[in-house]
């Protein structure tokens, strides 16, 4: 059973330091918004796999952006993006023409907006993401220590 602890301890990473896990939080929610879609997961195995980073927290950054938030994550994306390219012009889209050459050519006029506005939230993302989860991890394992040492039977000798 102790092996089974030590085990889950060294996967879910329990024994790291705030700044890390932090840090892991904040890689996960730039690559949960940048704008590299459909590699986001082999993204956050990689940055598990060569720096040794918590998966979970990294998990826990890359699904800001999910079913429920790609909607307006992509619109601010290309919002982003469109401003600072000082373009004023919205995407429309031809749904008669649905082949492979009509989807690119209707898409790639925009795709650089797309991409800038991705990596700028990407970068702001995580550098608002950090300070956030590294003072909430703080605070959670203060609160966890002092709840813990409530809890310590008084030491031999005092009575």
């Amino acid at each position: 059973m102790a092996d089974l602890r030590s085990l889950f301890r060294q996967i879910l990473h329990l024994d790291e330091t705030p700044h890390r896990t932090a840090l892991a939080f904040a890689i996960g929610v730039f690559i949960g918004f940048s704008p590299a879609y459909g590699l986001h997961m082999v993204m956050v195995g990689f940055c598990a796999w060569a720096f040794g980073w918590n998966v979970v927290a990294l998990l826990a950054g890359a699904f800001l952006n999910n079913p429920w938030t790609l909607i307006p994550i992509l619109g601010g994306t290309y919002w982003t993006g469109a401003t600072l390219l000082g373009m004023h012009d919205f995407p429309s889209f031809d749904w008669s023409d649905l082949s492979f050459t009509g989807i690119y050519h209707q898409v790639a006029p925009h795709a650089w907006p797309f991409v800038l506005g991705g990596m700028v939230l990407s970068i702001v993302g995580g550098l608002l993401a950090y300070p956030i989860a590294y003072f909430l991890l703080v605070k959670y394992r203060r609160s966890r220590t002092a709840e813990q040492s409530a809890h310590l039977p008084p030491p031999p000798g005092l009575g």
